[in-house]
């Protein structure tokens, strides 16, 4: 890049910032600028006029400042001054500018001495500077006073802090010369946000009011408080000059005749004074512009993207014809209704792929999560041997029985199946909640008519609730069905003679080694797979480690990757069971355990193989996977 090219690149920026301030702060980025910090009084005020040449800014005791202000110099021929909130207006005497800046001041903070976070942007445009752009922010102050918050050191420390915090922002910490360095406020917050002092300018002012006997050699010298970006020192026109009018061209001949003439500083006189700094501000911020302006290019486009996206929103919106108003409205509507019908069905264009949601958890509820709630029910076998005692002898009665009554197998049942209505009311809410969290999804776009928005959301949501105590009664309705007749008949009911053919099936299955199975295919189906950490093993042996899974309908085999070439371990299903194993407050793992009911070792030497993953969402899907491969839950926790 050019010296030339270099040159416009300050100029392009004041016309971004003119462009995004008028669009608002929405449309904000981080330009690069210099923002001036230091104490009340250090001489802020007193460095930027002598960049412009001009008294133009409000002096005084006290806090002055009260509002950031946007100061843009640009070169040229005339010598005039522009305001934003003032547009059009050109300002040629700068005692009007001053007035104009007090005034814009106690529009927004009042009369007596408050702040204000809104900036002022004040462009000006002269022979005499240097393309620049300043942010003059208020003094840092301790004590309130008029009207001023308690908490105005506060207010003023989170305004600046707003500005300096930002990586694209050069921050030009002024701080005055009879004051110990180490006790300078600018440098302080200029430290908190740029320890390594990469960002960071030093500007000494008051040098010609230190006591007798002492100069600021060392900190201009860089040897004190080292800046990466160095000191430079200028001295300003004290408050006598001011109000005698001094000229500040004659002021600058007095600051080059004090640095020519004073010993301390006479060796590093070059490297000192107004015009120096602002040399030196205008190459740092052209090389701070020209370092970030790849990434501020990035986000320009990025910006540029989201405001095109914002305006297609509004192409077929115009407010002074009534039957756009109603075509738009329809469109929004039937592409709410299109939307929300994908994300149930699966099909839609914007696939999220970091949660399950929609169609997909539907899915998920009732494949795995209804099958694991009913498995999760409380059984107690004896209890229920129990039961069954006290029913057959009851409906005996004084009678001794031969055989067991058909009453006391449908008592025992009906008690059974009433217990689905639990785990089927829950479902039905979870299914209700997810479509909910859908509707929200899809009223996303709406967000630009927030009532359309809101109106869409609750008119829908209260549809489904609706749906949801009539879905509700026919669940119950359905269980209600099923416990009014048993039809023992039925090709899935389990009689004497299926039980008796199964037992035999099972006592005659071959015992799965480790080395493969002869299973037919269809005993063979692939129920799931995925990454699992054994954390047990992989203790032993200096960590756990990750593995590929394969579940089937008889075996769990984890490989070494999911190419599933080198298999590691086949592990049979059969007398398996699952538990829960509690969370560790070293692991941020979830882990659950597979054990054998006989008492013997899962895996080589291990009683229990406990299985890891990163969330109670992953856990509970694979042991709902386990459930359909015939591994029941255990209720006991490891």
């Amino acid at each position: 890049m050019g010296n030339r090219e270099m040159e416009e690149l300050i100029p392009l920026v004041n016309r971004l910032q003119d462009a995004f301030s008028a669009l608002g702060q929405s449309c904000l980025l981080e330009l690069p600028q210099i923002a001036v910090v230091g104490g009340q009084s250090a001489g802020k005020s007193s460095v930027l006029e002598n960049f412009v040449g001009r008294d133009f800014l409000p002096r005084g005791s006290g806090i002055v400042t009260r509002r950031p202000l946007v100061l843009q110099l640009v070169t040229s021929k005339a010598e005039y001054a522009e305001f934003l909130h003032c547009k059009g207006k050109k300002f040629t005497d700068f005692d009007e500018v001053r007035h104009e800046i007090e005034a814009e001041t106690d529009r927004v903070t009042g009369m007596n001495k408050g702040i204000s976070s809104i900036p002022i942007n004040l462009r000006v445009y002269s022979p005499h500077v240097l393309n620049l752009t300043l942010i003059d922010l208020p003094g840092i102050t301790k004590v309130p006073v008029g009207d001023q918050p308690p908490d105005i050191e506060y207010q003023i420390r989170e305004m600046i802090m707003q500005f300096i915090t930002r990586e694209n922002c050069l921050i030009l910490a002024v701080t005055p010369a009879n004051t110990d360095l180490a006790n300078s406020d600018a440098l302080k917050l200029a430290k908190e946000v740029d320890p390594q002092g990469l960002r960071t300018i030093g500007v000494i002012t008051k040098l010609d009011l230190m006591d007798e006997g002492t100069d600021a050699r060392d900190v201009l010298e860089n040897k004190l408080l080292p800046l990466r970006r160095g000191y430079v020192g200028v001295v300003n026109r004290s408050q006598k000059d001011i109000d005698g009018k001094k000229d500040i061209k004659a002021a600058m001949v007095a600051e080059r005749k004090f640095f020519l003439s004073h010993p301390a500083y006479r060796h590093i006189a070059d490297r000192m004074g107004t015009p120096h700094l602002q040399k030196v501000l205008n190459q740092q911020l052209t090389n701070h512009i020209r370092d970030t302006l790849p990434n501020f290019r990035n986000k320009l486009q990025g910006q540029l993207l989201s405001i095109e996206h914002e305006v297609e929103a509004y192409k077929n919106f115009k407010p002074e014809d009534p039957t756009r108003k109603t075509k738009a409205l329809l469109q929004m509507v039937q592409q709410f209704a299109v939307d929300f019908e994908k994300r149930i069905e699966g099909s839609g264009d914007q696939v999220d792929t970091l949660e399950l949601s929609g169609g997909a958890k539907i899915n998920r509820i009732f494949h795995e999560r209804f099958p694991f709630e009913i498995v999760k029910m409380e059984f107690n076998e004896k209890e229920l041997r129990r039961e069954i005692s006290y029913a057959i002898k009851n409906i005996h009665g004084i009678r001794t029985g031969l055989f067991t009554p058909d009453m006391a197998f449908e008592a025992i049942v009906k008690k059974q199946i009433v217990k689905l209505k639990g785990p089927s009311l829950k479902s039905v809410d979870l299914v209700m909640q997810e479509l909910i969290n859908t509707v929200k999804k899809c009223t996303k776009k709406l967000a630009n008519f927030p009532r359309l928005c809101e109106e869409t959301e609750r008119i829908v949501a209260n549809h489904i609730r609706e749906r949801e105590g009539k879905t509700k009664d026919q669940v119950l309705l359905l269980i209600d069905i099923q416990v009014s007749y048993i039809n023992t008949n039925h090709e899935d009911f389990i009689g004497f003679a299926n039980a008796q053919q199964r037992s035999s099936q099972v006592h005659k299955k071959t015992t799965i080694g480790n080395q493969g199975t002869n299973l037919p295919p269809s005993r063979q189906i692939v129920i799931r797979k995925g990454w699992l950490t054994i954390s047990n093993i992989g203790i032993m042996k200096g960590g756990s480690k990750g593995y590929w899974f394969v579940l089937t309908a008889e075996s769990l085999s984890w490989y070494k990757d999911d190419e599933e070439k080198e298999k590691k371990y086949m592990l049979p299903l059969d007398n398996l069971k699952v538990r829960d194993v509690e969370k560790s407050f070293m692991s941020s793992k979830h882990i659950f355990a597979l054990f054998n009911t006989e008492q013997r070792n899962v895996y080589k030497d291990y009683r229990f193989l406990e299985l890891a993953c990163d969330s109670q969402e992953d856990v509970d899907s694979w042991k709902a996977s386990l459930l359909r491969a015939g591994v029941y839950p255990d209720k006991s926790i490891v």
